[in-house]
């Protein structure tokens, strides 16, 4: 997950460095949800592994 979110936050650099506005804001929107859905999951994750150990 965090490795989709990195290709799309560098997809949006390249495509800003060329000057394509609505696709570097597409992409860096993508990359955005990717990452915060990744830290939730690590986090329900974490969790997830505290409790089964008690």
């Amino acid at each position: 997950m965090l490795h989709y979110a990195l290709v799309f936050f560098v997809i949006a650099l390249i495509a800003a460095l060329f000057g394509f506005g609505g696709i570097a804001a597409s992409a860096a929107g993508i990359a955005k949800m990717l990452f915060f859905f990744f830290i939730v999951m690590a986090l329900i994750s974490f969790l997830a592994g505290l409790l089964r150990k008690r």
